[in-house]
């Protein structure tokens, strides 16, 4: 006889237990398995009033993963796609601004180490890091920083 399938609540702590998820992560990831929406909708308001959906917490650990490799713009876009928007998403952005700079020199320090020669490598070394997603201004003090340190 085969067992039953595991129940929508059992199914949201398993995906909570391995990872956080914000809301709207998790509402599509039940989505197929709900009998309804209305459930759906019950169990993630009963998920976040005992605090194991957390939107906060998914911020914390998006952007602390994330921020190794990317800037802010690209983490921004991440979380509003993941369905974080409002106050939450202004404070997460207020804070990945204030470590820019810092997170983009060590990316590059970690891709490239040394100052570019030529104009080529500077292209090249800017684009990559605004590929990242980090601002012009972040890529121009990072490089001007970088021919400086040679000097």
């Amino acid at each position: 006889m085969a067992a039953a399938p595991p129940s929508l609540r059992a199914r949201a702590l398993k995906a909570l237990a391995r990872r956080e998820h914000s809301r709207q992560e998790l509402r599509a990831r039940l989505l197929p398995h709900a009998g309804d929406a209305d459930e759906l909708e019950g169990l993630l308001d009963d998920l976040a009033r005992r605090g194991w959906l957390s939107e906060a917490r998914f911020i914390e650990q998006l952007t602390t993963v994330r921020r190794r490799k990317f800037g802010a713009a690209r983490i921004l876009h991440e979380l509003r796609e993941k369905g974080v928007s409002g106050p939450a998403l202004e404070a997460a952005g207020a804070r990945l601004r204030e470590s820019e700079t810092e997170a983009a020199r060590a990316v590059w320090r970690k891709k490239f180490g040394a100052p570019p020669r030529t104009l080529q490598e500077r292209a090249k070394q800017a684009r990559f890091l605004a590929g990242r997603g980090f601002s012009a201004e972040v890529v121009r003090r990072v490089l001007k920083g970088a021919e400086d340190e040679e000097d």
